[in-house]
């Protein structure tokens, strides 16, 4: 008796410590994720205050609707380039601080300033500085260099949201790579010097291996990052010149607060959704195949 009472007492109080990340999941998860769902499947205009069930016809608009296809390529584009921009540039510079040349401390405050930064600030500084008459351009004329509109071409619009993103937040990767290259054995690598192993062959078989777990973590993050991206494209182009910046999350905004269609962009939230659970189940599925220690 007296252990079945201990027992009791002692499922009692684990009950009690996740009671309140479990009521703050289904409050701020699952009854969000519920309530879209059901709006999904409705007509819903604010401003006429109308609300009427749809049943499938919001998912049936989408396959036919030209400017949900652009966004998704839009955001697939803003993906990729950040992405691939982002991680190998954070990886290059966890390896170069890991070094310990002098002044390391200062290039890793420097790289990592811009993390606590406001977001929205930090983007108002940079559409001065890419506009016609702005920095970059009043640099590139000092060596000659006649720079375009930054913001107002299709293909300098989007690489621009993509270079302002990836400096906002390499640093945080950086760091996380960093403390993933200083726990790398140095006597692995040493045992590999000796044997004749040069530097890049060290880094492809031995530290690549070692933080690929941190690899994992960063792209995941990266990828989710990069397919939630608002504030960036609101402050710089407001989705222009034309759609080509219009990402998926900036579609979305539009159909439920520019033109009040709360049903359809509620159907575009659970899209975005499907699209992140995907591609974040397919990286960790995948990853017994390349992240050390997975079996």
């Amino acid at each position: 008796m007296a252990s079945s009472a201990l027992a009791r007492r002692d499922a009692a109080a684990g009950y009690t410590m996740v009671a309140p990340a479990v009521l703050g999941a289904l409050a701020f998860v699952v009854a969000p994720l519920v309530a879209v769902v059901w709006y999904s499947l409705h007509e819903w205009n604010v401003l006429a205050n109308t609300f009427t069930f749809a049943g499938g016809d919001n998912y049936e608009r989408m396959l036919a609707d030209p400017g949900l296809r652009d966004s998704l390529l839009a955001s697939l584009w803003f993906s990729v380039g950040l992405v691939v921009l982002n991680i190998s540039l954070a990886l290059v510079l966890a390896v170069l601080l890991n070094q310990r040349l002098p002044g390391t401390t200062t290039f890793r405050t420097f790289f990592f300033s811009p993390v606590v930064v406001s977001l929205v600030a930090w983007t108002i500084v940079w559409s001065f500085l890419l506009q016609a008459d702005g920095g970059i351009n009043g640099f590139l004329s000092l060596l000659g260099v006649d720079g375009p509109n930054w913001l107002r071409g299709e293909t300098t619009a989007m690489l621009s949201v993509i270079v302002v993103q990836v400096f906002k937040n390499v640093g945080l990767n950086m760091i996380l790579f960093l403390a993933a290259l200083q726990g790398v054995p140095e006597e692995i690598q040493e045992a590999a010097r000796i044997d004749g192993a040069g530097a890049w062959r060290r880094f492809r078989s031995i530290t690549l291996p070692l933080i690929s777990p941190t690899v994992l973590l960063v792209s995941i993050l990266t990828i989710v990052g990069s397919l939630e991206v608002f504030a960036q494209i609101a402050v710089l182009t407001g989705g222009g010149p034309g759609n080509s910046t219009t990402v998926l999350v900036y579609y979305l905004y539009q159909q439920a607060f520019r033109f009040n269609d709360f049903g359809y962009a509620s159907a575009i939230s659970v899209l975005l959704f499907v699209i992140v659970l995907v591609l974040t189940l397919v990286q960790w599925q995948t990853r017994k195949r390349w992240v050390f220690h997975e079996v």
